[in-house]
């Protein structure tokens, strides 16, 4: 029987997906990333050595598993060709490893130009973008003037588009005051990408199409949270990209029957990067101790990010819309030391806010100031408004990172996972208990 497996992260991001592709990765024939670009970043810790990753799959560090970079893959050549390069000098063999679908998209130098001019030009209302280059690489895409690694291998053909979609969009970046891309300047720049590059472009397609033929162990890795994904996400406050596991098919070319497992990864808490709606955040002094023991700083960014109780309301919304089979839990050694914990179970919200998109004022049961509202039923107004439903559980003060076994967990750990566990209604097969590859339970 196949074994094709699906890692998707169930919140907003930076749920610890990195560090469980590479735990699972070890039993992997191929890992593949479908979606996204390099605004996303998972951090492996082995050995104590840190590799935060941007594009490359994080199961490169496993000599017998192969990786690739899929065609729904936007792509930064200087982003990749630096990952390449650290691998490379620090002895990890990644020629015959690394495969490039030639269908994915390029991220060149005007997305990013535009990107950080839109996220300027909306001022106080900005969407907390990375910067990157993501939803205008998307949006040319689209609107058909998206520049591939196809064109990138015909370098007469890349010139050509290059030089036109650069003309174009530097009239735009002189509307809004931002100085203008040197066509000539960024040529040579990619030219020279472009050789380090080339070696690793394949069709990915038929790569994957043999190894399930073969029945080998492949390993897809999601690049973001389902709170994020672009039609499922309190939109415009998204990513550029559909993450849930359907977008395995458009993105890899794997019809969906051919997956076996979806695993949900969930932290523990729940932390963002960017603007949006976080119905848990907090801002006391529990925030800040999470977000500085959990080293709560985006790997792509740089930025704090923000930090609130687990939203479980949220995340069966996530594993529901994904199909998640299981479940792992990660960064739970966090919260130890803590007296207690909430955890959210639900949403309540005012008549009058849904009553703004509703032709009738739905009816309040009797003694009741709100009503019960489903994370599906929210967008990003609802979730700025809502009031979250708290089940308080108490918490342990117990290390628990080098604890191998879940009956040696402190009891209350025990009844946290178990809690999770009962609300959605999924096995938890797998804890992480630290950042190291090593510090994990199976269940």
């Amino acid at each position: 029987m196949n074994k094709v497996s699906v890692v998707v992260g169930t919140q907003w991001g930076d749920e610890g997906k990195g560090k469980i592709v590479d735990l699972l990765a070890q039993t992997a024939d191929y890992v593949v990333r479908f979606h996204g670009g390099n605004n996303a970043g998972h951090t492996i810790v082995v050995n104590g050595k840190k590799y935060p990753l941007h594009l490359i799959p994080s199961g490169i560090l496993h000599p017998n598993t192969k990786c690739v970079i899929a065609n729904g893959v936007i792509i930064d050549l200087e982003v990749l060709v630096s990952e390449i390069n650290m691998f490379v000098n620090d002895g990890v063999k990644v020629d015959g490893r690394l495969f490039i679908s030639d269908r994915c998209h390029l991220i060149l130098p005007y997305h990013k130009a535009l990107d950080i001019a839109l996220e300027n030009a909306r001022g106080k209302d900005k969407l907390g973008t990375t910067g990157r280059g993501i939803g205008p690489t998307y949006s040319d895409k689209v609107s058909y003037n998206g520049i591939r690694i196809y064109e990138l291998v015909r370098w007469d053909l890349f010139v050509e588009k290059f030089t036109f979609q650069t003309e174009i969009k530097n009239e735009i970046l002189k509307t809004f005051g931002v100085s203008e891309i040197k066509i000539k300047k960024e040529l040579e720049k990619i030219a020279e990408l472009r050789k380090e590059i080339l070696p690793y472009v394949a069709d990915t397609y038929q790569i994957l199409k043999k190894a399930i033929d073969a029945k080998k162990n492949i390993l897809l890795e999601g690049a973001h949270g389902v709170m994020l994904d672009i039609d499922f996400s309190p939109y415009p406050f998204s990513t550029g990209s559909n993450v849930i596991p359907g977008a395995v098919n458009t993105g890899a070319g794997i019809p969906l029957q051919k997956i076996s497992h979806v695993i949900g990864i969930v932290k523990a808490y729940t932390s963002r990067v960017g603007g949006g709606p976080l119905p848990t955040e907090i801002f006391d002094k529990i925030a800040n101790q999470i977000r500085e023991v959990g080293h709560e700083y985006g790997t792509t960014t740089g930025r704090p990010r923000r930090v609130g109780w687990l939203d479980l309301e949220a995340v069966k919304f996530a594993c529901e819309v994904s199909g998640v089979t299981e479940v792992t839990i990660t960064k739970i050694d966090i919260l130890s030391g803590l007296k207690k914990i909430k955890v959210c179970i639900g949403y309540e919200l005012s008549p009058s806010v849904i009553a703004r998109s509703k032709a009738t004022k739905p009816a309040l049961p009797a003694g009741r100031q709100s009503i019960k509202i489903p994370y599906s039923s929210c967008g990003y107004e609802e979730l700025n408004k809502l009031t979250p439903v708290y089940k308080e559980l108490p918490g342990w003060k117990e290390d628990i990172t080098k604890v191998k076994s879940f009956k040696a967990l402190p009891k209350n750990c025990q009844s946290y996972v178990k809690f999770i566990e009962n609300f959605l209604g999924i096995s938890v097969k797998l804890i992480s208990t630290g950042p190291a590859r090593e510090e994990y339970i199976k269940l």
